[in-house]
């Protein structure tokens, strides 16, 4: 490829917002190929299916970007007054400007100004015609919310959101006194005595009580989202059917009302073969998510149909949550009509496909099944968070970055998906060949034409209930590797996104609901994103696993004051098996590396192990000079307890030395992720005696570090 062609195409890719070069985990610069470039910008909506249409497609983008009268999206910070720019054909420049203001409240404004009265900002020309860019100052300042501009010029109209959004994300007014500490399990993982073999929402609220008695204040989970559980089955809390609606399989069946009253779903649930297959569940080392699921259903059809025979205030509610949240009822007859089709929904007939559903198209009982569960999980999602609130505890939430391709959201909002594409990450050290994460990533420009109003109902589903919200990969906020279908990992390209935007959108919604903001900042993390998460006021993570260093002088850097602290995540595996190397030695075993490489790992972990006992040694946190991994974890917890850190958390597991871990990325079927069961119900860990002495230990750090 002549190079005069290769330029034209970096052209083209920077009019996309698409890098054509990164630098990659050891600062060396890789070049993208043309291939993935071409790939991308087709997913971008670029018309270029060969070489030859890059020129025509550079002219076609550049006047669709001069002819634009309005940004789609117009940012205002604080307390400032409104300035948007107008992109103007010279022939319109002279002539006086009409702008409507309609404000989140209803309210409306009008506004004229003559051409002498906007400040000129420069001009350019483009394919033969002339544009000037100017400049209009609303002479008021706007309340924070979301806002409509309109402006009309001859005839023309433009319209754009005006975001108006605090500068920072919410910050609690004791935030600066109050140093928290909490527990994170999987909910899936938590089990108890009468759980049906995994956990619940009622399961989650009983450990929120105790986490409470060990005067801790934050409890986190993994995403609460619905997943497949059938066919497709998927069941990773990261690869959910809808980041809009809560999961059905975590529905205590023991807390909805209408079982006291049906006599059907009770039968069914105390008959013996019944009750034998819930034991035999319960003793299963994995949870079976289909079984389990298949044996709720069940109950939960029968209690449904129960509700609907009824005339109750119950029923009243529920026909009232169906009206007022028409997402549930789209999202049921999309499930539906699913099941009907046996399909995903990109091998549907037209116009299902398309994403019109009439009844027809489905069986009403399986619709209204999945009303009726949603509307369950809603009501005990809505209980856990209004009692945790009751005790000052905050739940910690997850939302994942993407969704399940064959899923509700790609199927109702699919413009705003890159459907061609997939979501992943370039090779490091630990994925030497990059990683594919199987979901379609949200198209830059279209989310904007869209308002980001998928992206707004998406945080507001969490941070309803949330006190604290974690942002799944929080470097998206920013850029996003898009792998071409078709493609390796190591052949993906970097998407640019409006961060400016994305970041107002945060700071507006946590304001209003009072939730504090945590970027997922793990891996390979650009130079400006941290300062950008810090000058927005997103707190960000600190993770042993990834900080520890084999520097006997500093194996550990300075913990800043707004991280979440933590030693691992739900990615890594537990302190036990990392200080045993049983990772390292399952991955040789999986054929993730190979006998050099491992060795390698073996001894840099051993240089690192070394250099962490010295550290704690030197900080009188570790007495014994041959200490056992039980002293060393609790050295490191309590490390991490007296730090300035503004959130520690403590993966349960780790305190009775749990070896196995929950998920081993890009394992895929070599392992069972996202199954594993604790290895005590919650009743028997209450009672452990190591469990409780460093928990007390840890609350006691956090109060003394607090005052």
């Amino acid at each position: 490829m002549s190079t005069s062609v290769l330029g034209r195409l970096h052209q083209l890719a920077r009019l996309y917002n698409v890098q054509t070069a990164y630098y990659d985990v050891d600062h060396h610069r890789q070049q993208t190929s043309k291939d993935s470039l071409l790939a991308v910008l087709r997913a971008l909506g670029a018309p270029v299916s060969s070489l030859n249409e890059i020129s025509s497609a550079i002219r076609g983008k550049r006047l669709s970007i001069w002819q634009r009268i309005l940004e789609p999206v117009t940012i205002v910070w604080g307390r400032e007054c409104p300035v948007i720019k107008a992109c103007l054909p010279v022939n319109l420049a002279d002539s006086c400007l009409k702008g409507h203001l309609e404000l989140e409240s209803g309210e409306q404004k009008f506004f004229q100004w003559s051409a002498d009265e906007l400040t000129y900002l420069g001009c350019c020309e483009i394919e033969g015609t002339s544009y000037v860019v100017k400049e209009i100052r609303l002479p008021e300042t706007l309340t924070w919310g979301y806002h409509r501009f309109i402006v009309e010029i001859k005839g023309n109209y433009a319209e754009t959101l005006v975001i108006s959004a605090p500068h920072k994300a919410y910050s609690p007014p004791e935030e600066s006194k109050k140093r928290k500490w909490g527990t994170f399990l999987p909910t899936y993982a938590l089990q108890s005595q009468n759980s049906w073999g995994s956990g619940d929402y009622s399961s989650l609220e009983s450990l929120a009580d105790w986490v409470v008695e060990m005067g801790g204040s934050v409890m986190t989970t993994l995403p609460l989202l619905p997943v497949f559980l059938d066919e497709p089955f998927e069941p990773s809390p990261y690869a959910p059917v809808s980041r809009l609606l809560w999961n059905e399989f975590y529905i205590s069946i023991d807390s909805v009302p209408e079982l006291a009253r049906c006599l059907q779903a009770r039968a069914l649930l105390q008959s013996s073969s019944f009750q034998t297959e819930i034991k035999e569940q319960r003793a299963l080392p994995l949870v079976d998510y289909r079984r389990q699921m298949f044996l709720k259903r069940r109950i939960l059809e029968e209690l449904g149909r129960f509700l609907l025979m009824e005339t109750s205030d119950r029923c009243a509610d529920f026909q009232s949550f169906i009206q007022a949240n028409p997402v549930v009822e789209d999202y049921a007859r999309f499930r539906a009509a699913m099941e009907r089709q046996q399909a995903p929904w990109y091998l549907w007939p037209q116009p299902l496909r398309d994403g019109t559903l009439r009844e027809s198209d489905c069986d009403e009982r399986i619709q209204h099944y999945y009303m009726y569960t949603q509307w369950l999980a809603h009501q005990q999602v809505l209980s856990l968070a209004e009692k945790s609130r009751e005790k000052d505890m905050m739940l910690y939430f997850d939302l994942p970055l993407g969704v399940h391709p064959e899923g509700y959201d790609v199927w109702r909002e699919r413009s705003i998906f890159g459907l061609d594409v997939s979501a992943g990450a370039p090779p490091d050290a630990v994925f030497t060949r990059g990683q594919d994460w199987g979901f379609p990533p949200l198209h830059p420009d279209n989310i904007r034409e869209q308002g980001y109003r998928y992206i707004i109902d998406s945080l507001r589903h969490h941070l309803k209930h949330a006190g604290i919200l974690r942002i799944d990969h929080v470097m998206s906020l920013h850029r996003l590797f898009w792998i071409p279908k078709g493609l390796d990992a190591d052949h993906g390209v970097y998407v640019h996104y409006r961060a400016e935007e994305l970041y107002a959108i945060l700071a507006l919604e946590s304001h209003r609901y009072k939730s504090i903001v945590v970027g997922e900042d793990l891996g390979t993390v650009p130079p400006y994103v941290r300062p950008e998460m810090a000058k927005h006021g997103l707190h960000r993570m600190y993770v042993v696993h990834y900080e520890l260093a084999c520097n006997p002088r500093k194996p550990l850097g300075q913990i800043p004051g707004n991280a979440v602290a933590s030693l691992n995540n739900h990615d890594m595996p537990t302190f036990s098996a990392f200080w045993q190397g049983l990772d390292i030695q399952e991955r040789l075993s999986m054929g993730l590396l190979d006998r050099k490489d491992a060795q390698v790992e073996k001894r840099n972990r051993q240089a690192c192990k070394d250099a962490l006992v010295s550290f704690l040694h030197s900080k009188n946190l570790l007495k014994e000079d041959n200490a056992e991994i039980r002293d060393i974890l609790r050295a490191c917890l309590l490390f991490l307890s007296g730090s300035k850190a503004r959130t520690v958390l403590v993966n349960l597991e780790d305190l009775w030395l749990e070896t196995q871990p929950q998920n081993v990325p890009g394992t895929n079927d070599k392992y069972p992720n996202w199954r594993r069961k604790a290895r005590y119900t919650l009743e028997d860990f209450y009672q452990l005696p190591n469990v409780y002495g460093i928990m007390k230990e840890i609350d006691g750090l956090r109060k003394h570090r607090g005052k």
